[in-house]
C-alpha cells in the first residue's frame, strides 16, 4: 500500500468517529471493497439519506485502504467555528452555491493530484429514503480530470442522524451499517453528461434496493424505512413538498433579515 503523508487533524477525526461509532457498537458490512482504489483520482458518488454518511464512507474507506477522501461541504457548514476548523484541516473543500466555480476547480485540481473526492449527487438528504434525481455535478467532475465515478450506497446511517428526525441515543446502539461499492463508471469529455448522470442514478438505485433487501433488521412500522417497503417515511412527493416549504420559509427569512 502506498506510503501517504501524514495529516494529524484527519487522523485524529478518524480516530475520533472510530471511537464513537465502536461506542454505538454499530454493525457494518460492506460489498464491493475491491473497487475502492488503492491509489489515483475517484469520484465517490453517494447516495444521501442521513447527515453522517460522509464519516461512514470515510471509516469504511480508512479501514479498507488507509486512503482519505475529500468531500465537497456547503459553506454553511465551514462558517460553523469548530466544524469548519475540522473541515479545513482534512482537507474538504467548501461550497458556496453564489459562486461555485471555485469549489469545482478545486475539486478539479485535487482529483488531477490522485485525491478521491466524496459527492452527494442528490445535493441534499433523502427525506422519504428513497433516490432523487441527480445533479450533474459529480460526471462533470470526473469527466474533466479523467477519473472514474464510483456509485457508493450506505444504508442504516440514516438512524443515526437525518433530518427532520430526534434519535435517541439508545436507538442508535447496535445498528447495522451497510455498504456497497459498485463497479467504477468510466467518464470522457466526448460523453453525454445527462446519460451518465441517468446510468449513474440507476445504479444507486440498484445497490440501495439490494442493500434494503438484504438488510438484517426489520424495517415494517419503522420511521427509517421507506412507505414503499412497508415504513413510515414520506413519501417523496411529500418529502419534496416538505423541502419546497422549508425553502421558502428560508427565503422569506433572509429577506427580512434584509
Amino acid at each position: 500500500m502506498p506510503r501517504r503523508p501524514s495529516e494529524p487533524i484527519y487522523s485524529a477525526a478518524v480516530a475520533a468517529g472510530r471511537g464513537l461509532f465502536g461506542a454505538w457498537r454499530l454493525k457494518r458490512r460492506a460489498t464491493g471493497l475491491e473497487h475502492i482504489p488503492r491509489e489515483g483520482g475517484a469520484v465517490f458518488a453517494m447516495t444521501h439519506f442521513g447527515y453522517l454518511e460522509f464519516a461512514l464512507v470515510e471509516w469504511q474507506t480508512w479501514l479498507h485502504t488507509r486512503r482519505r477522501v475529500r468531500f465537497m461541504a456547503t459553506k454553511r457548514a465551514f462558517d460553523k467555528p469548530v466544524v469548519g476548523w475540522l473541515l479545513r484541516g482534512m482537507k474538504h473543500i467548501e461550497v458556496d452555491m453564489s459562486a461555485g466555480a471555485s469549489a469545482y476547480a478545486a475539486a478539479v485540481a485535487a482529483l488531477r493530484r490522485g485525491e478521491i473526492i466524496g459527492v452527494f449527487p442528490e445535493a441534499g438528504v433523502s427525506a422519504s429514503f428513497t433516490v432523487r434525481d441527480l445533479k450533474s455535478g459529480a460526471v462533470r467532475l470526473a469527466a474533466e480530470a479523467g477519473v472514474p465515478v464510483i456509485p457508493v450506497a450506505v444504508w442504516g446511517g440514516q438512524r443515526l442522524l437525518t433530518k427532520n428526525r430526534k434519535i435517541r441515543l439508545r436507538d442508535r446502539t447496535g445498528v447495522e451499517i451497510d455498504y456497497a461499492f459498485d463497479t467504477p463508471i468510466p467518464v470522457s469529455p466526448d460523453d453525454s453528461v445527462a446519460e451518465k448522470t441517468a446510468e449513474l442514478k440507476t445504479r444507486l438505485q440498484a445497490l440501495t434496493d439490494e442493500l434494503q433487501a438484504d438488510y438484517r433488521q426489520d424495517g415494517t412500522g419503522q420511521w427509517w424505512q421507506p412507505r414503499h417497503l412497508g415504513g413510515t417515511a414520506p413519501t417523496p412527493e411529500e418529502a419534496a413538498a416538505a423541502d419546497t416549504e422549508r425553502d421558502r420559509r428560508r427565503a422569506e427569512k433572509s429577506a427580512a433579515a434584509d
